[in-house]
This record gives structure tokens, sequence and C-alpha cells, in this order.
């Protein structure tokens, strides 16, 4: 059973959800704009863009992803848009400085999502090919390095965008609060990555399988 068959969620319910988080990202990237705020306009566009590529990808390549999936993909780009947002009230404090788990938070969803992907790939090409075998205990351990690969370039990465923006005089980009920060983001994210090592069987099969038929075109 799903997890969203477990939130008895229909696929119907589940795409009205979508649009609904959806519709609250083009509200926070017009609040953004409103606020002459750079840097929640341009991560409330990047979030609503990401959640466009499932339906770009069935237009285009006919490749379809289940309504659970796509919420996935949905839900840690509103919560990303959602921490940049200065909060009323508080000295336009965003809920990333304001609310501790916030930004571990972000990363255990975005985490799990960016492993989700690595098992869905790795286990197309297991399916698709005969020259590869992956058992469970490969993929198992080739998750964790992959995601922890992921993280480690992804914080160089908000180092880089973080010393770039403060540069440009564009804050709110992405910022980066210390060496201990850095170590519990990658925590968070060795966790996401077990979660889909846990769980990419029971909720990615079908994603892989029709990756799979995709590469066997």
């Amino acid at each position: 059973m799903t997890i969203r068959e477990r939130l008895r969620l229909g696929p119907e319910r589940t795409v009205l959800l979508v649009r609904v988080l959806q519709l609250v990202i083009l509200a926070i990237l017009v609040a953004g704009l409103w606020l002459k705020s750079l840097g929640v306009a341009i991560n409330a566009a990047i979030g609503l863009l990401v959640t466009q590529l499932p339906a770009l990808f069935e237009r285009r390549y006919q490749f379809t992803m289940d309504a659970g999936l796509v919420l996935w993909i949905t839900v840690p780009m509103l919560l990303h848009a959602l921490g940049t947002l200065p909060l009323p009230g508080l000295d336009f404090m965003t809920p990333y400085r304001a609310v501790w788990w916030w930004d571990h938070m972000t990363h255990l969803f975005s985490s799990s999502l960016v492993a989700g992907v690595g098992y869905a790939t790795a286990r197309a090409l297991d399916v698709h090919t005969d020259a590869v075998h992956f058992p469970p205990t490969f993929m198992f351990a080739y998750l964790l390095l992959f995601m922890m690969a992921f993280g480690v370039i992804w914080e160089l990465l908000e180092f880089y965008v973080s010393v770039t923006s403060r540069l440009l005089g564009i804050p709110g980009i992405l910022t980066q609060y210390g060496i201990d920060d850095t170590i519990l983001d990658l925590v968070y994210d060795m966790v996401g990555g077990l979660l889909a090592a846990v769980f990419g069987t029971a909720h990615l099969t079908g994603v892989s399988d029709e990756l799979a038929e995709r590469l066997s075109a």
C-alpha cells in the first residue's frame, strides 16, 4: 500500500492537491515580486518550474508519473519557497531562520526525492539490460553514496551561490549557516537516502519499469 493510499487520497484528490500547492508557490512568487525580494521570487519560480516537469515529460515523452510521485516532487518545492518568504511581525525573518527544524525538514524531503530519482534510474538500467545487475545490498549502498555525494555537491553550490548573491547584493537565494548546519544537512541527506532505499521498491517500481520501457524503445 502506497503512502497516498494510506492517506486515502485518490488520484483525483491528489492531482487537486498538487494544483493547490502549485497555486501557493505561484502566490509566493507574486509576493516576492510585490516585496521586491529577488531571492523569494527566484526560489519560487524555480520551484514552480520543477513542479511542471512531470507534465512536460508526459507531453513530450509520454512518460507518466503516479500522482503521488508528483505530489512528492511538489511538497519540497513548496517548503523551500515558503522557507524564503519573510514572516510579518518577526523583523522579516524567514522560516529558515526563525524555525530551527525548517532547513532540516526541507533537506529530508529533497534528499529523499533525489535519492528516489537515483533509485529509479539505477533499477531501470538493471531491468533494461543483462549487462548489469544490481543486487539489493549494492542498491542500498549505492543510494547512500549517491545521496551523500549529491549532498556535498549541493552544499558547495549553496556556498558559492550564497557568496555570489551577497557580492551582487541579492540576498535570500541560497544561504549557509555555518559548518555545524552543513554537517546536519548532510546527516538529513543521509536519512533521506535511507528512506528512499527502504521504500523505493514499494513506491518507485512503476517509474523505473516505465523508464526501462523507454530505454528499450
